[in-house]
């Protein structure tokens, strides 16, 4: 598990990015926490500095979007989902595990 930050820190529509093995963005989506990869898996860039719209967000280079429950792309540009991870709260403390990643569908 990794500590991202305090609750209060991450504000609803907001976003962080931590380091693991690989890169991942952390997003309070009204009050509910979701974790993916980072990086787009259409080019290289980081969905931690997308635009967050409820489940949604959308990667700032090229508009592709995904559906933080699911990691699933909603459409072109973007075709191969992004893996999502586990989000706990520990005592007002934002945690990710990133050893349990979901399969890639």
């Amino acid at each position: 598990m990794i500590p991202v930050c305090t609750l209060a820190e991450l504000p609803p529509g907001e976003s962080v990015r931590i380091l693991a093995p690989r890169p991942v963005a952390v997003f309070n989506a009204d009050g509910e926490l979701y974790a993916i990869d980072d990086t787009c898996s259409h080019q290289d860039a980081s969905l931690s500095e997308g635009w967050l719209e409820g489940c949604l967000v959308e990667c700032p280079l090229h508009a592709a979007m995904f559906d933080l429950r699911t990691g699933m792309p909603t459409g072109p540009p973007a075709r191969r989902p992004v893996r999502t991870y586990p989000v706990v709260l520990v005592d007002d403390v934002i945690h990710v595990d990133t050893s349990v990643r979901e399969p890639v569908p």
